[in-house]
Formats: C-alpha cells, structure tokens, sequence
C-alpha cells in the first residue's frame, strides 16, 4: 500500500503533498488524487489528509498525470514525505 500525505494551508490550498511529479503543482496533484481515487482518501486533524492507494496504483497515477504534460508549479514544497 502507497500513501500519499496532504498538508493543507487555513484557506483550504494544499501547501505539501507527497509524491507530486515533477513540474506540477501540490493543488494540481490533489485535485488529480481526489477525483480518481476519491473513496481512499481520509481526512486527518490538524489540516492534514492521507490518500491509501493499491500498490501500483501511485505510480500509475504519476504516469498518467506527467503524460498530462506539464502544469505550471504553484506552492509545491517538495515531493517526499
């Protein structure tokens, strides 16, 4: 199983989330996570949410957003974690 952890700002915009392919932003990979896998998602206190996908099933996700072609960044701050 691969988790993919959400931190959120006040407002609502995703500030961290891990796994973003390269050249995209954090809200854009969100928005891409909770349209396709949106039952594994769970919400967390604190503004914090993790996504509980099938292994295979990220880098699948991955693939599929980088052959999307590449979205300007907009707050992404990092990858990993």
């Amino acid at each position: 199983m691969d988790l993919v952890h959400v931190v959120f700002a006040v407002d609502g915009t995703v500030r961290k989330i891990s796994a973003c392919p390269p050249e995209m932003s954090a809200q854009d990979w969100f928005n891409i996570l909770s349209r396709d896998t949106r039952e594994r998602y769970e919400a967390l206190s604190g503004g914090r949410g993790v996504f509980r996908l099938g292994t295979g099933e990220l880098s699948s996700l991955q693939q599929k957003a980088e052959a999307a072609g590449s979205l300007p960044r907009t707050g992404r701050e990092g990858s990993d974690g």
